[in-house]
């Protein structure tokens, strides 16, 4: 089995040649096989009457004088037979072996008739043609002995071909190592990014399929970097947020072990433990969402609702966070109705607002405004808390990503949800983006579409 691509390449293209050209020929051959013979038979059949004529004008002995003389002999060969199959021969056979006849044949060409012998169909070996003498008919058999026509153009076209057959046989060797230099890096590219090295360099310049391909191949593995060093900061990141939580709990539970504690350490000991066993739920089930979300086995279902009644239920259904705070809404929502997932998108608010929440001062104002054009509904959530610096801001929608880590233990989380959030707007075909300055609050700015492709 031939394994190399260069070898198949090669022996596709001398498969090729060696099939068209005997192909051709044939087909050639078919096509113009009446031609052909036509004009091959001509020249014989005119030196057959010719002899003819001779002997019918001359008497017999000036006419063989005359045709052991000529010049044509050299190409020709003539048996004239007589009625007992006794010959006289004229010209050199040159060593090649007369071609044969019957008495059949002969019997046929003294009652008048012409034979002519050509076994391949283009080319007279041997031609018969009656010869009136003053002895009476005989039968005159004529036969080329230099190669007919048809040998010298079958010889012309195996040279013809077999130097075609090298020349480009040479130059496909040449060409199919510069088609196949490429590959070669791809391999050795594909090899290297099985180990985990994605630093790859193909330096492939053509055009065509194969540049297409060492680009998009280029691309890809620019891709899995991304995806290997994502996936170190993922693991690198859960480990960190469950490691810190699993310590309290194992702190605590050894704490409880103590006998002389009072009943409010201990109750207290116990109420860490029970927020830090939720912390690790809630974060759990934030990466199964998160999870589902970018594989896309969560399916949308579609439907049609008021955006502007579901940011108010939002609001109202969290109103225990922001009223305890004298935190006000300011709202200014048009009546808009809306095709999407109305559970998904109920959770891109509540975690939209929640941070407003949590991240705004006491007495603080969170306004939340729709705007509507043809295409798009446009909702902005701003509020007036501690803002995120533009360096957090590139990075506010990746998993674990908390923006101000130094009040990290102050308003706690996950940083989870706004990954989340980023995931379901991309799911609606939707953009979310963040406008924010340090200590002047942040603006939360979420387009949709009106009407979500189901594609």
């Amino acid at each position: 089995m031939i394994r190399s691509l260069y070898t198949r390449v090669v022996l596709t293209f001398l498969v090729s040649v060696i099939g068209g050209t005997i192909l051709s020929f044939f087909v050639a051959t078919w096509v113009f096989k009446d031609k052909l013979n036509e004009n091959l038979q001509i020249p014989l059949l005119y030196f057959g009457q010719d002899i003819a004529r001779i002997y019918e004008t001359f008497p017999l002995h000036e006419a063989e004088t005359f045709v052991h003389g000529m010049n044509q002999l050299k190409s020709y060969h003539i048996r004239i037979y007589d009625e007992t199959g006794q010959f006289q021969s004229y010209g050199t056979l040159n060593g090649e072996n007369p071609a044969s006849v019957t008495m059949e044949q002969i019997k046929k060409v003294l009652d008048g008739g012409v034979v002519q012998v050509n076994p391949i169909g283009v080319s007279t070996i041997l031609l018969g043609l009656p010869v009136t003498t003053e002895m009476g008919t005989k039968a005159m058999f004529v036969e080329p002995i230099a190669p007919p026509s048809t040998s010298f153009i079958i010889k012309w076209i195996l040279n013809f071909s077999t130097y075609s057959l090298i020349a480009g046989s040479l130059v496909i060797l040449v060409a199919a190592m510069f088609l196949i230099r490429p590959i070669k890096k791809l391999t050795k590219a594909t090899r290297q990014i099985a180990v985990g090295d994605f630093n790859v360099k193909l330096n492939i310049k053509q055009k065509g399929e194969l540049g297409a391909l060492a680009r998009s191949f280029e691309d890809m593995t620019h891709d899995l970097q991304e995806l290997e060093q994502m996936r170190r900061e993922f693991v690198s990141n859960v480990s960190h947020e469950v490691q810190s939580p699993l310590t309290s709990i194992s702190g605590y539970a050894i704490a409880l072990k103590q006998v002389d504690i009072s009943d409010n350490e201990r109750s207290r000991y116990l109420d860490i433990i029970i927020a830090e066993a939720k912390r690790m739920s809630k974060m759990s089930d934030s990466l199964l969402k998160l999870s589902l979300l970018e594989s896309q086995s969560q399916q949308l279902r579609l439907v049609t609702f008021s955006l502007d009644e579901q940011i108010r239920r939002v609001i109202v259904a969290i109103q225990p966070q922001w009223s305890t705070r004298n935190i006000r809404f300011e709202l200014n929502l048009k009546d808009v109705q809306l095709m999407a997932d109305h559970d998904l998108l109920n959770q891109v608010w509540t975690n939209i607002l929640g941070n407003s929440i949590k991240f705004s001062k006491d007495g603080g104002v969170i306004s939340v405004s729709i705007k509507q054009d043809i295409k798009n509904v446009t909702v902005r959530i701003s509020d007036m808390g501690i803002g995120i610096s533009l360096e957090d801001q590139k990075r506010i929608f990746e998993r674990f990503f908390k923006a101000d880590r130094s009040h990290n233990r102050k308003y706690g989380g996950s940083g989870m949800g706004l990954a989340i959030v980023k995931q379901i707007v991309s799911l609606h075909q939707g953009d979310i983006r963040v406008e924010s300055e340090p200590g002047r609050g942040t603006t939360v700015i979420v387009t949709m579409p009106i009407t979500t492709p189901t594609d």
